[in-house]
């Protein structure tokens, strides 16, 4: 004990899960227990994921079950977190998609949400204290935004002008008109095999972007840092539309003729 204190004069014995070999020495687990190295589990969770998603991998994983996760996500801790938007309904798209270590004996649903929170708020939250322009533009529309191109923007390079294009719907009032809102609403997911039928599109919802104007009432899932950066700084150009191909570009128009001959 006194030899891991001399190593290591700022460590403390501390409480916690420790993988230690049968073979160290008594001195060698003292000094991994003094050191506070404890047993981390990691998770990762990928941009564009729902809360959905990530309670069903949770509970693939073994840590804790879909329904607890999504539980604590419909608790919102300005307390601690003062900078959420008031009114939250949920925590969907504050949650930073990013890979994480947790001490192993803390997997708890609360414990990985204030983790991620906490990620949020060091990666995210400053980009958009910092900005210099678009300073009407409150934190949940910011995220919103960003989580929409997120789900739309599948080549890098296009994200900025998805942004745009939105900016410019948004601008001129004219609806969004995005499928992944459409998804998120129905709790469906389309597929090269099974695209959105008409009468989906025409299915009410708070989140259908083809019937309501304007922005969806919440996040449809957790942006990246590219997403969010687009929305912060969109590629200026004239577009209103865009059309997928099959390797995930999109042919970008700035008509409703030219988007119309594109789809034909």
């Amino acid at each position: 004990t006194r030899l891991a204190m001399a190593k290591n004069p700022k460590g403390s014995f501390q409480t916690g899960t420790y993988e230690l070999s049968p073979q160290a020495s008594l001195p060698e687990l003292a000094e991994t227990i003094w050191s506070g190295n404890v047993k981390q589990a990691s998770f990762t969770i990928p941009e564009g994921w729902s809360l959905q998603e990530m309670g069903a991998y949770f509970e693939q994983q073994g840590w804790f079950s879909t329904e607890d996760f999504l539980s604590v996500t419909k608790q919102i801790p300005r307390d601690r977190f003062s900078w959420l938007p008031e009114n939250l309904p949920f925590l969907e798209g504050f949650l930073y998609p990013d890979t994480y270590q947790v001490p192993i004996d803390q997997r708890s649903p609360q414990a990985v949400v204030d983790t991620m929170l906490k990620r949020f708020e060091s990666e995210a939250l400053p980009l958009y204290q910092q900005r210099q322009n678009l300073t009407d533009l409150s934190l949940n529309d910011w995220v919103t935004l960003s989580s929409v191109v997120e789900k739309e923007a599948v080549v890098p390079p296009e994200r900025p002008l998805i942004a745009g294009v939105f900016w410019n719907r948004l601008r001129q009032s004219i609806a969004l008109g995005s499928d992944p809102t459409v998804e998120y609403g129905l709790d469906i997911k389309q597929t090269q095999d099974q695209p959105l039928t008409l009468n989906q599109v025409r299915t009410p919802s708070p989140y259908n972007t083809y019937l309501n104007p304007g922005l969806p009432p919440t996040p449809i899932a957790s942006p990246g840092l590219a997403s969010l950066k687009a929305v912060l700084a969109p590629e200026q150009t004239d577009y209103l539309y865009f059309m997928a191909r099959y390797d995930g570009t999109h042919i970008f128009s700035k008509t409703l003729a030219e988007h119309e001959r594109a789809q034909s």
